[in-house]
């Protein structure tokens, strides 16, 4: 078969074969990774169908198979914890702005992909991301510890009474809100506070201070004020449950690996559960038929409620463009084929902006299920899209089925994934790497795990850029002499200066620029301008510059300057490329530096400095030199 549609389908049945393996694979981790956001094991399963289908129907990578990851999972858990909170813990209140801040995060991807950004995500630095996708993994284990040990803290009634008396101050907080913005509240006659503050009933303040109680055990510290209560009120079933899953999802690779271990766990022990044990907690109702469309995106949304979340969602974007474009890579060198990374971004955006549409959390391309795609014979866009229509008859056929999974299992099956994607290639060259990009992996991960992701991949970013230039300042500042001809034997000569060294005075310099002036160099370069000594010629050699910005030009045309002012004559040689014509168009060449004392070869520029160096009578010896 050849195309059709647009369809490649000379590789029909590696692609079937290839989208149900990766399917299969998907299945459990896309009810894992919702259960985990806060949304429910659905949203999960509705992310995976439909970024799977369309980031393989629209991207760039032919193999690609997409859905929830850790990274991008973890990333929106913070986003809908947040936006909760702000609704005073009434999901369906939240809903709408939850999966409006999701749309926008697929449109900044789809903008992103026509702005060809794509090409630019091979340039982060992989300190970053080795300690961001580290500090991932640490959080999914921590935030898994409380279902793993089956405790959940706004269900622990001693735990919620600690917040009632909050609670109700909350409560009354927002009594005066709304009679202020309602113009009736009268600090003369609070009769009408009292009557709406009456009207509160003991649950409504218990719901309160259970929302209060998940907010505060809630994250990465909130886990570590829980544990000791959770400790003293472990759900032993859960437990077990969990370490079994655990234990078969490692063992089971042992055997083989033709069957994917997280769906043997899945599968055994649910029926376990299901069969031998009377009473455990699942996963919650998954609906039964195709996903609706969530109209209250629209009817019930609030800007308001988006604007604080548009940086957010921003770098949900980003983070998502990573994610798949690294895993996009890691394709490409299993099938040595390229990716066109600006297509991939436009697919993903488009995946998680549908995603969102029928209440789905967002994704991005996954490795592990993008690499057993390609294992299992997939090689065209056809498996990613065959994967997403395997779940999605998963929930048309076996939705109330998959409502009886225990919580417990998917705590398991995360605590494999927070080890897995941990970077232990990173980890284990510590001891090898510079000290400066270990620095910067480690405060990443710290930050990752104890303050914000957003603001750890800025912070690492910036961190990383800075030290990057640093050092190629000094690489630059190495490379670059200024020394007078007679003591330049101490040096390498570059092979057309030939025998000249000894030969010449000490009225005229060599300096020799090796790298790019830039604004990492700058200061430096003119500090060496500046501390030069009573020469009469300086010949700046521009070979080995590929690229001047500009605070570079600037420091060049200061350093000039001043040594013009010093009746000093400057010269260039060899400057060619960006360097001339940044120079050029700044004025710098005529007006500070003449055409005719810009030499293409130094051979050239001997010759002219034969000649003026006995129009000035400045070496005699000049003339021994053979040029």
């Amino acid at each position: 078969m050849k195309k059709r549609f647009g369809f490649d389908f000379s590789n029909i049945k590696g692609d079937l074969f290839g989208g149900i393996t990766a399917g299969i694979v998907a299945l459990p981790l896309a009810l894992a990774f919702g259960l985990q956001s806060g949304m429910g094991a659905a949203a999960g399963l509705y992310g995976a169908i439909f970024i799977s289908f369309f980031a393989a129907l629209f991207g760039g990578t032919n193999t690609q198979i997409s859905g929830p990851t850790a990274p991008m999972t973890a990333v929106s858990m913070v986003i809908i914890a947040g936006i909760i909170a702000a609704n005073e813990g009434n999901v369906e209140r939240a809903l709408p702005a939850i999966l409006m801040v999701f749309i926008l995060a697929g449109l900044i991807q789809i903008v992103l992909g026509f702005l060809k950004v794509g090409q630019y995500i091979r340039y982060i630095p992989y300190p970053v991301v080795s300690g961001f996708m580290t500090g991932i993994g640490v959080i999914i284990l921590i935030s898994q510890i409380m279902p793993m040990l089956g405790y959940y803290p706004k269900e622990d009634l001693a735990y919620v009474n600690k917040f009632l008396p909050q609670a109700e101050e909350v409560l009354l907080e927002r009594i005066l809100k709304e009679e202020a913005a309602e113009d009736i509240l009268v600090l003369e006659d609070f009769k009408t506070t009292v009557e709406r503050a009456s009207l509160i009933t003991r649950d409504e303040i218990l719901t309160e201070a259970q929302v209060l109680a998940a907010n505060d055990a809630s994250g990465v510290l909130g886990t570590f004020r829980t544990f000791g209560t959770a400790i003293k009120n472990i759900n032993l079933v859960d437990l077990i449950l969990c370490l079994i899953t655990i234990f078969i999802i490692f063992g089971f690779k042992k055997i083989t690996t033709s069957i994917p271990s997280t769906l043997v766990a899945l599968i055994a022990v649910s029926l376990g559960a299901f069969f031998f044990i009377p009473e455990y907690r699942t996963i919650g109702l998954i609906p039964s038929g195709f996903p609706s469309l969530r109209i209250e995106i629209f009817t019930g949304f609030s800007l308001g409620q988006v604007i604080p979340y548009v940086f957010t969602a921003a770098s949900l974007a980003a983070l998502g463009a990573i994610d798949s474009l690294l895993t996009s890579v890691v394709a490409d060198n299993m099938t040595k084929t390229k990716h066109n990374p600006n297509k991939e971004l436009v697919g993903q955006g488009i995946g998680n902006t549908i995603a969102a549409l029928f209440g789905g959390i967002p994704g991005a391309g996954a490795t592990i299920r993008t690499v057993v795609n390609i294992q299992a014979g997939g090689k065209t866009k056809i498996s990613g899209m065959v994967a997403g229509v395997l779940l999605l008859g998963v929930l048309l056929l076996l939705g109330p089925l998959a409502s009886q999974i225990p919580a417990a299992v998917l705590a398991g099956i995360l605590v494999t994934v927070g080890i897995g994607v941990m970077d232990y290639k990173g980890l284990k060259h510590v001891g090898h790497m510079p000290k400066s990009e270990v620095v910067v992996m480690f405060l990443v991960l710290i930050l990752t795990v104890f303050v914000g992701l957003i603001e750890a991949v800025v912070i690492g970013l910036v961190l990383a850029s800075v030290l990057f230039m640093k050092k190629i300042s000094d690489v630059v500042e190495h490379r670059t002499e200024s020394t007078p001809l007679k003591e330049f034997a101490r040096e390498i000569p570059w092979t057309d200066e030939g025998d000249i060294i000894d030969r010449i005075g000490n009225k005229v310099y060599i300096k020799h620029l090796d790298g790019p002036l830039f604004f990492g160099f700058a200061s430096r370069f003119q500090d060496m301008v500046n501390a030069l000594p009573d020469v009469e010629v300086v010949i700046i050699r521009m070979d080995k510059v590929p690229y001047v910005d500009q605070s570079g030009l600037y420091a060049m045309e200061d350093a000039i300057m001043d040594l013009q002012a010093q009746d000093i004559k400057v010269v260039f040689t060899n400057i060619r490329g960006q360097p001339l014509d940044i120079f050029s168009r700044i004025n710098l060449i005529p007006s500070l530096i003449p055409e005719k004392d810009c030499f293409p070869t130094f051979r050239d520029c001997l010759v002219w400095l034969e000649a003026y160096l006995k129009n000035n009578e400045l070496d005699s010896d000049f003339d021994k030199i053979k040029v």
